[in-house]
């Protein structure tokens, strides 16, 4: 286990799910993960939870407004650190993604946005004041990769680079090349761009996050037992890890991952 006390501007923050079933996603995640759940009420805006683990913050859920954010299917919203969500918005205007929801105050917690990259994936932007985002990492539950779904990987190559300075490149260490492309920001590998030769074209650009397990079979099988439904797997990637592409009972996407590297 290791602690986060602050987050590198850059870097993934924050995991969000927005559910049609608040009540059902804490139970789904809870026996599977072992989160545990603490709610805040929010007013005419509904109820947040906070999910934790070890009594530290790994993301949330809350319940989709329909009127709101009509069609908005359930989802995991990958939130980005940044040192001015005003500048970052601003920049990521100009570099030609969608402003969905212009920066706002979350109460003394932090500033956000919601942007569209210019080849459809959504994401936020997260400006910290006393939350910093998720506070733990390398454990069970716990998120440890993300993958964006894009079908034009040098426009989002071109717009990621301008906005957040990542760095990508082409996996080479596989014989033949797998075409996957690593994403990085600073020093830190912390996502990668799959090849569009095996992306669905039916399934709309997103974001999609991984979360790390200890027992990669049992936690497959618990997921399935759980009302999960797979999409992908379980499989295993060679030199990579075992990977499950799951849909969890209300329809959001995560990815379950246990790496090989490691064992």
């Amino acid at each position: 286990m290791a602690n986060i006390d602050k987050h590198a501007p850059g870097s993934f923050c924050w995991f969000e799910l927005g559910t049609s079933d608040q009540n059902a996603a804490k139970k789904f995640y809870g026996s599977l993960f072992g989160w545990t759940s603490e709610d805040f009420p929010m007013g005419p805006a509904g109820v947040y939870t906070i999910f934790r683990m070890g009594g530290r913050d790994v993301g949330a859920t809350y319940t989709l407004n329909a009127q709101q954010q009509p069609g908005v299917p359930p989802h995991w919203m990958v939130y980005v650190n940044v040192a001015s969500a005003d500048e970052s918005a601003k920049k990521a205007a100009s570099l030609g993604g969608k402003i969905c929801a212009p920066p706002f105050d979350v109460m003394d917690k932090g500033r956000m946005a919601v942007i569209q990259d210019p080849t459809g994936p959504t994401f936020s932007i997260w400006q910290p004041k006393s939350s910093t985002g998720t506070t733990v990492t390398e454990v069970n539950g716990t998120a440890c990769w993300v993958d964006i779904s894009t079908p034009d990987p040098e426009r989002a190559r071109k717009f990621y680079e301008g906005l957040f300075g990542w760095k990508f490149s082409e996996d080479t260490d596989d014989d033949p090349p797998s075409d996957y492309i690593h994403i990085q920001n600073g020093e830190e590998f912390i996502g990668g761009v799959p090849p569009t030769k095996h992306r669905n074209p039916n399934v709309p650009p997103h974001w999609m996050t991984y979360f790390q397990v200890d027992d990669f079979d049992a936690s497959a099988a618990k997921a399935k037992q759980l009302g999960g439904k797979f999409l992908m797997g379980p499989t295993l990637m060679e030199n990579v890890g075992h990977i499950a592409v799951v849909a969890d009972p209300q329809g959001a996407v995560f990815a379950l991952f246990k790496s090989t590297r490691r064992e």
